[in-house]
């Protein structure tokens, strides 16, 4: 699948404007640890694209959240290994994430979300504003964005990257499509 179907897929699944951005906030931050990594960026970019594609579809039953979804992409020909990352990135199901692309997914996913409420604080609110610190100290503060899961952004370290780094890769992909999230 390419991208542009990929995202005409994540758009006709997904209305939420908010979701929408958190889904390219991922995709970015994928893309940027695919490079890290020398792996497949497009499948990465794929990853982070359409891993919440059942979202609105299964938001009052959490418990379903990434099972759908990754039927959906399964039944769509996508490779299993990102169908898996995409069923694993949801830690309710306990499932165990074994491969590099299913254990980046799922310590991505909140990361974004604490960076962008990290730059919506900052008095400028744009994410160019924001560094590595400023983003580290709101992690710290475990009173703010607390949907932002601290143990799973940690679970970096199953990468064998400290989180100052993994901060500093996801932010700077997360600049680099500014334009595109509004900050």
């Amino acid at each position: 699948m390419q991208r542009e179907e990929a995202l005409q897929l994540m758009k006709e699944n997904i209305k939420e404007k908010n979701l929408r951005k958190h889904c390219l906030a991922v995709e970015a931050v994928m893309a940027e640890l695919a490079d890290y990594f020398d792996k497949d960026q497009d499948k990465w970019r794929l990853a982070g694209l359409l891993h919440d594609i059942d979202y609105e579809d299964t938001a009052d039953q959490p418990h379903k959240h990434s099972q759908l979804g990754a039927d959906m992409l399964e039944e769509m020909g996508m490779d299993e290994d990102l169908v898996n990352a995409v069923r694993a990135h949801n830690g309710m199901h306990g499932l165990a994430r074994e491969t590099l692309l299913a254990k980046a997914l799922y310590a991505a996913d909140p990361l974004t979300g604490l960076i962008v409420a990290s730059a919506l604080i900052h008095p400028e609110k744009k994410l160019e504003a924001l560094d590595s610190e400023f983003v580290l100290n709101r992690y710290s503060d475990s009173s703010f964005a607390k949907g932002a899961d601290r143990d799973v952004i940690a679970s970096c370290q199953e990468m064998d990257l400290a989180l100052k780094e993994f901060v500093g890769l996801s932010l700077s992909a997360m600049q680099n499509i500014s334009d595109q999230l509004g900050l």
